[in-house]
């Protein structure tokens, strides 16, 4: 989706390339080599909320594996914890297992349509405010304004000769961001085990290589995407910019520079004798210093926007004090823009001129369309929530609603059977018992079907058989067994037949079965 492509207005000439002069066809460099940004600090209601969410997401990140969380005397008390070793992922009270990692699937795919969700009602506001890159970038910039001082210090400390004071300064800031850096990549590992005794082994020198290497690894990462490339990761390195315009439609809101009220740009007349009509906009470039991403946001949509709407609180900034209207620079839709602009321009057939969208009295005419927030309840919008919320629903009763024994089995392929002494005939089987909670407890083993037959278990008895056994089960473990179904010879069958494996928990009722078959002589006739 493009709001508006317009490059250039009324009354300016378009420079070749930007503002670089022509170069020869064929010499221009594969690479543009990246110019420093300073954006300005600037208040206003997207900036707070910015702050908010950077204080949320970094404090979840960084205070999340801290958190403890009592599962009993068998169990790990770490509130979230990915159990590489013993292949468990602990979220609160939910433990999932290898088997059950359709539950990470579906949460990825929740997170997917979340996103779609997002982009197609409000733009990339992902970008704008919870991307990673976003939060650490937003972060790092807090400590270089904090140390360096706003845009115009930033800006001469820049063009200044490397002196004492420079040094002193660059200093200071690299070393924050590098403590910020390796704070990232710290966080990050005690996911993957129990925080306090890795943070202890880790200060010692006791840790796994495996530690220090991924922290080093995610310590560089850190310190150059967020500190020294900044805004490139997002023009260059991320494919979402480039896939959005597939999620976004004519009513999605994005950051707008409503050039219908704006143009001509120029400040107002000081005598009424000039007739000259201007806009709103007095070309103070105040959306252009505070951008992260150094674009100018009244040449329309552009892929390094963000969505951040940062412009929009400078913008408004120079409205109140200007007296006019707020809304210069918006959260707008291209059916909206298309309506106020053909307005504007007498249906597109002459030069935007302000008296067409105000009144004598300076007001809004009322054929100016406004934001209204039915726009969100259409059909795509609705569509990508029911799937979230069908996926949601789905994976929240599976969990509520799933047994925590289950029962594998595996049958003997070297022998299929055993032919005893006495004609009758034996299967072996591998019976793997799941006990899928930090407690221990005794399950009932059984068979159901294949009548006469009866099992022994030699870890459990050597010398006694029967079709029921108490297995006793340690907490959160997968107890293997070795298995004997015997048939006796007068109950012996020319097929094959099929009997079924029955694990039941007496105490909560939990049970689980699994369907096997017992191979004799002829039995695959």
């Amino acid at each position: 989706m493009n709001i508006h492509t317009a490059t250039s207005k009324p009354g300016q000439k378009k420079q070749p390339d930007g503002n670089r002069p022509p170069v020869t066809p064929g010499a221009e460099p594969l690479y543009e080599a990246r110019k420093k940004i300073f954006p300005k600090e600037v208040q206003g209601r997207f900036r707070r909320f910015k702050w908010l969410v950077m204080l949320i997401t970094l404090g979840i990140y960084y205070l999340t594996p801290w958190i403890r969380w009592d599962r009993g005397p068998f169990a790990p008390d770490q509130a979230v914890l990915v159990d590489l070793a013993n292949r468990r992922f602990y979220f609160f009270m939910i433990e999932i297992w290898p088997q059950e990692f359709f539950f990470v699937a579906g949460l990825l795919v929740m997170a997917g349509f979340g996103l779609f969700l997002i982009t197609s009602a409000v733009g990339r506001a992902w970008c704008g405010y919870t991307c990673p890159q976003t939060v650490w970038v937003d972060l790092f910039i807090a400590v270089e304004r904090f140390i360096e001082g706003d845009r115009n210090a930033r800006m001469k400390l820049d063009a200044a000769p490397l002196g004492v004071g420079k040094l002193t300064k660059r200093i200071s800031k690299h070393a924050i961001w590098l403590v910020i850096s390796v704070a990232t990549g710290g966080a990050w590992i005690f996911y993957f085990a129990d925080a306090p005794s890795l943070a202890f082994d880790f200060v010692t020198g006791q840790a796994a290589f495996v530690a220090y290497s991924t922290v080093a690894l995610l310590t560089a990462t850190t310190y150059v995407l967020g500190g020294l490339m900044r805004e490139q990761v997002c023009i260059y390195m991320c494919p979402w910019p480039r896939i959005q315009g597939a999620m976004l439609d004519d009513n999605s809101l994005v950051v707008t520079y409503n050039d219908w009220r704006g143009e001509p740009r120029g400040k107002p007349a000081k005598k009424a004798t000039d007739a000259r009509a201007v806009g709103d906009c007095v070309d103070c470039n105040a959306c252009v210093a505070v951008c992260p991403m150094g674009i100018d946001i009244r040449d329309g949509q552009q892929l390094a926007c963000i969505t951040c709407a940062l412009c929009i609180d400078a913008c408004d900034n120079v409205m109140d004090k200007l007296g006019r209207e707020r809304g210069l620079i918006a959260y707008a839709t291209l059916n909206e823009y298309q309506s106020n602009i053909l307005l504007a321009t007498d249906g597109g057939r002459a030069e935007i001129d302000p008296s067409r969208v105000r009144d004598a009295n300076g007001k809004f005419v009322d054929q100016i369309r406004h934001f209204d927030w039915k726009i969100l309840l259409r059909l795509r919008t609705m569509l990508y929530m029911g799937i979230w919320t069908a996926v949601g629903l789905a994976l929240l009763v599976t969990l509520l609603s799933r047994d925590r024994l289950e029962i594998n089995v595996l049958h003997d392929r070297n022998p299929q059977y055993v032919l005893e002494s006495d004609g009758s005939i034996r299967n072996g089987y591998t019976v793997r018992l799941l006990n899928m909670i930090p407690e221990r407890r005794v399950v009932f083993l059984s068979l159901q079907g294949l009548p006469g037959a009866e099992m022994k278990i030699p870890s459990i008895s050597n010398d006694y058989s029967d079709r029921v056994f108490a297995v006793p089960l340690e907490p959160d473990r997968a107890v293997p067994l070795k298995v004997f179904v015997t048939l006796p010879k007068k109950a012996i069958s020319d097929t094959r037949e099929g009997f079924s494996f029955i694990v039941e928990d007496r105490a909560s009722g939990e049970r689980d079965i699994y369907h096997a078959n017992f191979d004799a002589p002829g039995g695959n006739k």
